[in-house]
């Protein structure tokens, strides 16, 4: 068996927690020169390529600035520093909840991606942990939406991510999650429900369809009072926004939810306000390192539920 050609470390070094793009030139293209690759493959508008290379930000594996006429040379590595993008900040901490040698678990505030994607680069819990903790291995073993809060939980040696990675492809994590929605006194629960999820590259809002189920997720209510009920949902597997689609199912959307059931406009950058009622409260699992048992809670509170006036106001 042939082994894959070992990726070189990169030549550049974080920027604001944020790791520099890697582009691989792959074989049997037909490009003359790594510009014209990196033109076509980038698609970032006239002239950016072009003033990245005459300004030397784009380099090769040995750190040097690429030419820009270096000719294409297949399976060759660059790297290079996007921009970033302006970013409002969240006015809420992530407050780390365990850190030892191999792992940190922490408490993600509502608004705040867990990792760089999109618009949200610098601004990510994992670029805010980097800077904080002057950890620049540190990356995620699993994600939580941006709109949803609670734990995630990081590795801290790149060799050893693959493990932690497992346990939840392996489904052997048991997370638990609480979720604040309408109370309605005729629906009979506990319950699990089961359904099959799709999510559509390109659409906001997954959705169910018929056919073998891919999400289970066990929900029970809590307590109710004011017409508003606070929810146990213990998801068994882990589709694309599965609790929000199974809480709508039900005819309980989640409050402050911006998909579901409907659609609504894209919130104003700097609107914090009415957060998603979802919180990832609860981790539980093995360490698959050091074998200790692991069980950490999230210290946040869903304001629909403490402070209900304050959270709609």
């Amino acid at each position: 068996m042939r082994r894959r050609p070992r990726t070189p470390p990169s030549p550049l070094p974080q920027r604001d927690g944020v790791d520099p793009v890697r582009v691989r030139l792959p074989p049997g293209e037909g490009w003359a020169t790594v510009r014209d690759h990196l033109v076509a493959r980038l698609a970032a508008g006239d002239g950016v390529v072009d003033g990245m290379l005459d300004a030397g930000l784009i380099v090769g594996a040995d750190g040097r600035p690429v030419a820009p006429d270096a000719a294409y040379a297949p399976g060759a590595y660059v790297w290079f520093h996007r921009p970033l993008p302006d970013e409002e900040r969240v006015p809420y901490p992530v407050e780390v909840v365990h850190r030892d040698e191999h792992i940190v678990v922490a408490d993600k505030p509502h608004f705040l991606a867990t990792t760089p994607r999109g618009s949200h680069v610098a601004e990510t819990a994992l670029a805010r942990l980097r800077r904080d903790l002057a950890i620049p291995t540190l990356t995620a073993a699993h994600r939580l939406d941006r709109l949803t809060a609670g734990l995630v939980l990081f590795t801290v040696r790149p060799e050893e991510r693959g493990s932690y990675q497992s346990l939840f492809r392996d489904r052997q994590v048991t997370k638990e999650y609480e979720a604040v929605a309408r109370y309605d006194p005729g629906l009979s629960l506990p319950r699990t429900v089961r359904s099959r999820i799709v999510k559509e590259r390109g659409v906001l809002a997954a959705r169910e369809v018929a056919g073998e189920p891919n999400a289970v997720t066990r929900v029970e209510l809590l307590e109710h009072r004011d017409g508003r009920g606070r929810y146990r949902l213990v998801p068994r597997t882990g589709q694309t926004h599965q609790l929000r689609v199974h809480m709508t199912a039900l005819g309980l959307p989640i409050l402050g939810d911006p998909l579901y059931p409907v659609v609504t406009g894209p919130v104003p950058a700097g609107d914090f306000r009415r957060p998603l009622q979802l919180l990832a409260r609860e981790l539980e699992f093995t360490d698959p390192v050091t074998g200790r048992a692991h069980r950490f809670v999230s210290g946040r509170q869903l304001r629909a539920w403490s402070s209900y006036d304050a959270w709609a106001r």
